[in-house]
């Protein structure tokens, strides 16, 4: 059999064919759409996931924005304790040399709490305290190093903001004009009134007590030990060994 086709004969099977293509035709072009939807579906929950990955993963690397000031008071704080042993240590052997009693800046020290009579403390007659005089120069030692952790985190901040990673001079520099400053503010500014104000003299800054030139070397010693080892409490961010 055959069909009129715009004016032409053509077979019934040809006809049947062309109805065929159309409708395959029409078919694929319903699945890609639907294949299109299901491939914005994935994207969308790629990028979801993507997200949540980024959200959850730890960086291999932290590094603070700005200048870590909690870490390094903290390191400050412990490095400050070994400066003070060192400049401790530096007296105990500086007063044995001259035939003072070791502890004699301890004693002197002292007198800030306890007045004129801490000096009895390294005298030969002793104190009248009940607790034995070794004792309460032990606490003046911890009291001594608590002081110096209290410093230490002015010191450290300062020589890392000014100095870290450069050489031992420059950080020796900064230690010198610090202990300096310290001990000028410490003595003549604070000390000198502020002792016979609370306690009824001025016993610290006695230069017959305590030559000013002794304080001094103290806080240079001290000053000088935390430059040296003020590496030691540089923030190094933590890496992985696998990075």
């Amino acid at each position: 059999m055959k069909l009129l086709m715009f004016g032409v004969a053509v077979p019934l099977w040809f006809s049947e064919l062309s109805v065929g293509v159309g409708e395959e035709w029409a078919m694929s072009d319903s699945e890609l759409e639907t294949l299109r939807q299901s491939l914005s579906q994935l994207k969308q929950q790629v990028a979801r996931l993507e997200s949540e990955i980024a959200d959850r993963e730890v960086p291999a690397v932290w590094a603070p924005q700005r200048f870590y000031s909690a870490f390094y008071a903290m390191t400050g704080f412990v490095l400050g304790g070994v400066a003070a042993m060192a400049s401790l240590l530096f007296n105990v052997i500086g007063s044995t040399v001259a035939g003072e009693h070791p502890l004699r800046i301890i004693g002197v020290y002292l007198t800030f709490p306890l007045g004129e009579q801490a000096l009895r403390l390294t005298s030969q007659g002793g104190s009248d305290y009940l607790i034995d005089d070794g004792v309460i120069l032990a606490l003046g030692c911890c009291l001594y190093i608590g002081t110096g952790m209290v410093l230490g985190v002015v010191f450290h901040m300062v020589i890392s903001m000014l100095s870290e990673g450069r050489p031992l001079i420059v950080r020796a520099i900064v230690g010198t004009l610090l202990g300096v400053l310290v001990w000028g503010v410490n003595y003549y500014l604070i000390l000198v009134w502020l002792q016979p104000l609370l306690f009824g003299g001025r016993w610290i800054t006695d230069n017959e007590l305590l030559p000013w030139w002794v304080a001094l070397s103290t806080h240079l010693v001290f000053g000088w030990t935390m430059a040296v080892i003020s590496p030691f409490g540089e923030y190094r961010p933590y890496r992985r060994l696998t990075d």
